[in-house]
């Protein structure tokens, strides 16, 4: 078997293994949206998420 034929091989091999990946990445995704659609957010904590936000911008855009 020549060098050639190796990396070729690795190639394949590393190509198998990131199918392999994004397959389950997107089997955790579609979980995670199924357990995120089931609770919803609490209007006041949604408040004061964007309260904190509006000053962080803030600070960051007067200096």
């Amino acid at each position: 078997m020549g060098i050639a034929d190796q990396f070729k091989d690795k190639a394949q091999e590393l190509a198998d293994q990131a199918k392999q990946k994004a397959g389950q990445g997107k089997d955790e995704a579609k979980d995670r949206a199924s357990q995120g659609g089931d609770r919803k957010p609490d209007s006041s904590d949604m408040k004061d998420r964007a309260q904190e936000a509006a000053d962080r911008a803030r600070e960051r855009f007067d200096r």
